[in-house]
């Protein structure tokens, strides 16, 4: 059986808004050409894809994450992150760089951005607060159209 998408809200076509969200993507998405390291942005991706509840989202970057060969267990662990020793120090600073400005309410700020200073180059920084903003666009996106992942028999459909 293949998965298929349907809206159950409205068509995120009815505005503008969903081409620029895909303009977007073409610069920070799964896809793009980025300095930092494909696998740790695909984590970042697949984070963000959790922590907001967006089926669309956390079965297109898992599945994505097992293609460009991120280990199952770094893939299966991602929701408790901080509980686990299959991330490297590094792979923490950007996690919770992540969850922190995807909250964005949260105090001290600065000191989420001062580790990431430890590890990464502003360069790399300004991408991953790009690809962490980027994906909570789609996110929140996909949940208000109401994108939902439906089984599609296509044997018994045809």
């Amino acid at each position: 059986m293949k998965i298929e998408y349907k809206n159950i809200y409205f068509d995120p076509d009815i505005t503008p808004f969903h081409q620029l969200a895909k303009d977007m993507a073409k610069s920070f998405g799964y896809t793009a050409d980025l300095a930092v390291n494909k696998e740790l942005s695909q984590l970042i991706r697949l984070r963000i894809a959790q922590f907001n509840s967006c089926s669309y989202c956390i079965i297109l970057h898992a599945k994505t994450a097992r293609e460009i060969g991120i280990e199952e267990a770094k893939i299966d662990n991602i929701s408790s992150w901080w509980n686990s020793e299959l991330y490297t120090v590094k792979e923490k600073a950007a996690l919770a760089y992540c969850d922190a400005l995807s909250i964005g309410n949260t105090d001290n700020f600065e000191t989420y951005h001062h580790k990431m200073i430890s590890f990464f180059s502003e360069q790399e920084i300004a991408e991953i607060a790009a690809i962490i903003i980027n994906m909570n666009v789609w996110t929140r996106l996909k949940l208000a159209q109401g994108q939902i992942p439906i089984y599609i028999d296509h044997e018994t459909s045809e």
